[in-house]
């Protein structure tokens, strides 16, 4: 129990966990005041994650004292199911990490290099690296890396925000979309028809 306890109130832990998933926002482009809603509600999923996996287990306190009872380690506590599938949770962390890193690295660089280049009157359409398949390549990143993280370490304010997320970022993806079929009508158009939002071949 004194090691379970120790995980906690390591503070230096929650800022940088917070730091290093922050760091991703960098990479993603704020047009406008309403693309920011979307981060912040990202912003509120990794302070929940961190504190709750490093500062103070909120959620394992309000589960604990609804049902009167302690909870095991892996519901809303510790690893996510650890009592049933070990430690995967946190492989399948890992691997959501690397590939929403990799996801959003491409998607900025191909968005970088061909689409904020108009300023400078050469702006296009990105149609290649990831975008040749999915059209937000790095909204798909940022909710690959939340799912990572849930997989991880449940607690009650992440499952509470997550389906808020994807609902947030598909209606700021339809909003972008909008604003492209705007800018280069029919070749955008086309371009929808040959690619899917966020997962290949799916959807």
């Amino acid at each position: 129990m004194e090691t379970l306890e120790s995980h906690f109130h390591n503070w230096l832990g929650v800022v940088f966990f917070i730091v290093l998933y922050s760091f991703v926002l960098l990479f993603i482009p704020f047009y406008r005041k309403m693309d920011k809603k979307p981060a912040g509600t990202y912003l509120a999923f990794i302070i929940a994650f961190a504190i709750e996996m490093h500062g103070i287990p909120f959620s394992m306190y309000v589960i604990s004292w609804i049902i009167g009872k302690k909870l095991p380690e892996g519901i809303l506590w510790g690893h996510t199911f650890v009592s049933t599938i070990g430690f995967w949770g946190m492989y399948i962390n890992i691997t959501c990490v690397i590939i929403a890193l990799l996801l959003i690295l491409n998607g900025w660089y191909n968005i970088y290099k061909r689409y904020w280049s108009k300023d400078a009157g050469k702006g296009s359409l990105v149609t290649n690296g990831v975008y040749r398949y999915i059209r937000h390549p790095q909204y798909t990143g940022l909710l690959l890396l939340s799912l990572g993280m849930i997989a991880e370490w449940a607690t009650l304010p992440m499952l509470l925000l997550y389906p808020v997320m994807i609902v947030m970022y598909v209606r700021l993806a339809r909003r972008e979309e909008k604003d492209m079929l705007a800018e280069f009508g029919d070749e955008y158009w086309k371009y929808m028809k040959q690619t899917k939002m966020f997962i290949p071949f799916i959807i």
